[in-house]
Order: structure tokens, then C-alpha cells, then sequence
């Protein structure tokens, strides 16, 4: 077949049996686009108002995120805005006392209440809302509505403690939100600056499974965080006072995973095979239990019974001369190990030596190194009394 004959039978079986696939395949199958939210990388893994940061910096604004507030470390402004997601409580009078002063030299805070606590008299609020005049102490958690035009029925502040206003805080508030069971907002007036108290941030906050989140969908109301443009616009007009005057420091009150946790949850592919050939070192190492073994069965006679019973065997079939062949092998054993240059010899030389070496008479070294005469129990009994006694003294 010419290599052109060839070709054209091989497209041809191509358009053939390709055409008719390609139809097929467009006739069965729908391009479908699925958007797959992945989990958050790196800073956005732990730092909840990453999303708010990005989001002002993309409006040409100085942000800062810092895990605690730590206000020797912060280069604090006089027109500067504080976001201290972290909770108020834990702040020590002095830092609530700088921290004040800081606002009141024009700079701009914005402090959440301390979540609800499940054992009331055990609530604290912290020195930080007690020298603002903020009370929220044994105050209810409750959604509050928020007008959404496409959104009816959309609630905001949830999971947050709500708060009431003493006579001064009261005097000094600009704005407020809320309603008969106390504000989830309010903007207070202190000095040069401002304090915008909030029941919560659920809604500032980026990522969507937060323990708030969890709960308001539990109860139907989802929560996105900034993802939601009602969130955006909210968070916005909260930010208002001193937006585009100066930088933004944004508290987001995290730790980072401990050693022995990021251990434990990534260093599994590395823990989990030493552990499991450790376990089967022990389990290899470690002491059999169950039943004990029988004691193994005594043998009915004694290995010297053994010994003897096999000689008197030889000397019954007059084999007595390999019981002397024995016993002479066994001395001369011995006497290649302490006097090799006597086991070197031959005939007499050798029954000199080793007369000398006992301080024997040679006439018994040479009776004792002669084999006894065949059928001789007595000869044979006293040749080989004479090579252990020889043995022994070597």
C-alpha cells in the first residue's frame, strides 16, 4: 500500500468516526461555570478583618493590623481610627486610660461590648467602657432590624451584648441605635474625638465561619461578613469620622496557633507513622499475656545416667576400646592447650615429657597412654582412671 493510499484512508476513518463522537459530545454535555470559595491562606487564615484592610488600602489608606493592642508598639495619630475587634475587658485600666486620651486628642475608636457570657454574675465589661459611662452588664443578646431594600427582613447584631448609656455618656452621644432592650450603637463625643460603641462586628469581619456566623445561621439569618453590600455600607458609615484623615489600625484580637497545635494538625503526615512504629516497638518489646505455658516434661533419667548406660552398652558388645580412644582424645585436648611442645612428640619422647610435666614415673605415664587388651574390663577401667587423673593435673 503507497504511503498516500494510506493517509487518505486514515483521515478518512477520522472524519468518519470523529464527526459523528464531536456531535455527540456536544449534544450531551452543558459548559456549567461553578464558583468554589477555598479556604482562607496565610494572614486571612487568622486575621478577621484581613477583608477590611485590603478593602482600605484599595482606597488609598494607611492601614496597620496589629493582633493585640499594644499601644508602645502603635504610632498612634491625632486623626487616626482604631478598630479594636479584641475584646474591652481584658484591657488594663491604664491602657483604657492612654487609650482615651489618644481619642480624645481627636482620634476616632470604634469598641464592641464583651460577648455574652453564659454564667451572668461572672460578667465583666472591663475599665474601658466603665470610664465611658457604658453599661452592659446582664444585658440580652437580640437582632436588631436593619432596613435592606431588596432584604426585608435582614437583622444585624445578633450575637452581641446590647448596652444602655449612663446620665454624662448619655449627655455626650451624638448618634445611637437600638431600640426597648438597649442600643447596639452609639456615638459618644470625648474631647476632640469620638467612641463608637457597638454590640458586635460580626458584619466587619471577612471570613464566614466565625462562631457568630455559625450561630445566626443555625437560626436562619446567614451572616457574610463584607461580603454582604449591606455589610460594606454599614461598616462605611461607621468609619466616618475620621475616614481619609489618617490611618487605620485594625486590632483583630488573634493568636496565632501554638506549636503543638500546628503540630498536631499539619505535622500528622510526619507523628503519625513514628507513633505507630513506636506502638509496634513496644508491642514487639512488651511482655505476652494470656495463659502460661506447661512446664516442658522431665526427661526419666539423668544425663549421667545416660552416660553410663551408653558405656555399659559398648562394654557389652566389646566396644570398650572406643570408650579409651574417647578419653584419650580428651586428654591430649587438653594437653595440646597447656603443654603443646609435649603433644608435639612421639612414642617415647612424648611419655617423658609428660612424666616430667606430672612428676610421674614413666613406666605410668606409658601404662596409661597404652591401649588395654581386648575383652580387659579391669585394664580398660584402670588406663582410662589414670588419663582423667593425667587430665586433671595439667
Amino acid at each position: 500500500m503507497s504511503p498516500r493510499v494510506f493517509w487518505s484512508l486514515l483521515l478518512g476513518a477520522l472524519v468518519l468516526f470523529g464527526v459523528p463522537l464531536t456531535v455527540l459530545y456536544l449534544r450531551t454535555h452543558e459548559r456549567v461555570t461553578e464558583t468554589v470559595r477555598l479556604p482562607p491562606q496565610g494572614e486571612a487564615a487568622y486575621n478577621p478583618l484581613y477583608v477590611l484592610g485590603q478593602a482600605l488600602r484599595a482606597d488609598g489608606i494607611d492601614v496597620h493590623s496589629q493582633p493585640r493592642l499594644e499601644l508602645q508598639q502603635m504610632a498612634l495619630g491625632p486623626h487616626d481610627t482604631v478598630v479594636l475587634l479584641q475584646d474591652s475587658s481584658e484591657l488594663p485600666a491604664p491602657a483604657a486610660k492612654a487609650l482615651l486620651d489618644w481619642v480624645g486628642h481627636g482620634g476616632h475608636l470604634l469598641v464592641r461590648t464583651p460577648p455574652p457570657a453564659e454564667d451572668d454574675a461572672s460578667s465583666t465589661q472591663g475599665p474601658l467602657l466603665d470610664q465611658l459611662g457604658v453599661d452592659s452588664l446582664y444585658q440580652r443578646s437580640d437582632c436588631q432590624p436593619f432596613h435592606v431594600e431588596d432584604d426585608p427582613s435582614h437583622v444585624e447584631f445578633c450575637g452581641g451584648r446590647r448596652f444602655t448609656l449612663g446620665f454624662a455618656a448619655n449627655a455626650q452621644t451624638e448618634r445611637r441605635w437600638g431600640g426597648e432592650h438597649g442600643l447596639v450603637f452609639a456615638r459618644l463625643r470625648h474631647g476632640q474625638g469620638k467612641v463608637s460603641v457597638l454590640a458586635d462586628m460580626e458584619f466587619m469581619r471577612g471570613e464566614v465561619d466565625s462562631p457568630v456566623a455559625r450561630m445566626a445561621a443555625s437560626t436562619g439569618k446567614a451572616s457574610d461578613g463584607l461580603h454582604d453590600p449591606s455589610h460594606r455600607d454599614l461598616t462605611r458609615y461607621l468609619l466616618d469620622p475620621n475616614y481619609g484623615k489618617g490611618a487605620f489600625w485594625l486590632v483583630y484580637a488573634s493568636r496565632p496557633p501554638s506549636l503543638w497545635a500546628r503540630l498536631f494538625y499539619q505535622g500528622w503526615p510526619l507523628w503519625a507513622p513514628l507513633l505507630i512504629a513506636v506502638l509496634g516497638w513496644l508491642w514487639g518489646r512488651s511482655q505476652r499475656f494470656g495463659s502460661r505455658l506447661p512446664s516442658p516434661v522431665l526427661e526419666r533419667r539423668s544425663l549421667l545416667e545416660h552416660v553410663r548406660a551408653s558405656g555399659e552398652l559398648l562394654l557389652r558388645f566389646g566396644h570398650g576400646a572406643r570408650l579409651y580412644d574417647a578419653v584419650l582424645a580428651v586428654f591430649l585436648h587438653r594437653l595440646r592447650l597447656r603443654a603443646p611442645v609435649a603433644a608435639a612428640l612421639e612414642g617415647a619422647p612424648r611419655e617423658q615429657a609428660i612424666a616430667e610435666l606430672l612428676a610421674w614415673p614413666r613406666s605410668r605415664v606409658a601404662s596409661a597412654l597404652t591401649p588395654p587388651p581386648p575383652h580387659d574390663s579391669s585394664a580398660l577401667r584402670e588406663r582410662i582412671r589414670l588419663l582423667l587423673q593425667m587430665r586433671s593435673l595439667l
